[in-house]
């Protein structure tokens, strides 16, 4: 009898940590395809054909999950550092020290360097356009700068309406799932901005907006402490936010990608 309520026991503390430890998608699939379909929106014609050039046809919404694909393939282990940056808080990309296996602004850099480059092949072409699209996503995701020593705040445990998940993953997924609409819902119910609102959000380098972002990281780690039961109340204060840098980074891929095709 001990034995049978000692399996019960090992059972639902493995079942619990599997929950919490479980990886986890940047943005997750819906976040990335929304910031897609939003910048699609923002794209000129020639910038457009470019890229039905390159990808057969296929949208920014479908390749926009392509960088997280791949993470099941050794073949492309080398690029897991891109998919975040770790500077201590108050200290600016630029000044900050950097990882020898690169970044996540390293990475978009390269992206961008392929695609200028004349003599990269298609496929080369066609490889890093989707991952460029994939980064500029995370970029804009406040816990992928975030702090090293808690892997951006994957080991930050908490519950989201009674279950176990941790705060890296309240923000790539949780909430967006918890409002129930598709990425393209999403991407057509953005907030209206002017032509003028459009130039501001679109200045600035890949650095800037990496120290942006970290910013709301900042709040993001203030907004929980570890065991907190999150619910309405966090989404009601938190979830624009999210719907925010899901627009920003929309708008701002189209930013790059026409810069690149031009």
């Amino acid at each position: 009898m001990k034995s049978i309520k000692f399996n019960c026991i090992l059972f639902v503390f493995f079942v619990t940590f599997s929950s919490l430890n479980a990886a986890n998608p940047e943005w997750g699939a819906t976040g990335h395809r929304t910031i897609g379909k939003i910048a699609e929106d923002y794209l000129t014609g020639k910038t457009k054909r470019k890229i039905a050039e390159l990808l057969n046809g296929e949208s920014l919404a479908l390749v926009s999950t392509f960088g997280d694909d791949i993470k099941s393939d050794d073949r492309y282990k080398n690029f897991n550092t891109w998919h975040y940056v770790n500077m201590p808080f108050g200290v600016k990309y630029e000044d900050s020290k950097k990882n020898p296996d690169g970044d996540l602004v390293t990475g978009i850099e390269k992206c961008k360097e392929v695609l200028l480059d004349k003599d990269a092949t298609k496929e080369d072409k066609v490889f890093y356009l989707k991952m460029l699209v994939h980064l500029i996503g995370d970029l804009h995701q406040p816990m992928h700068i975030g702090r090293k020593e808690d892997k951006g705040g994957n080991n930050i445990q908490v519950q989201w309406f009674n279950r176990g998940t941790n705060l890296h993953r309240v923000w790539d997924s949780e909430m967006i799932n918890h409002f129930n609409m598709t990425y393209s819902e999403l991407a057509d119910n953005t907030k209206p901005i002017s032509k003028e609102q459009l130039k501001f959000l679109q200045k600035g380098t890949i650095a800037d907006w990496a120290n942006e972002t970290q910013q709301h990281a900042i709040k993001a780690y203030a907004s929980v402490k570890i065991g907190d039961k999150l619910r309405y109340r966090y989404m009601y204060d938190n979830f624009d936010l999210a719907r925010n840098q899901l627009q920003i980074g929309g708008i701002r891929l189209a930013k790059v990608l026409n810069e690149l095709f031009k």
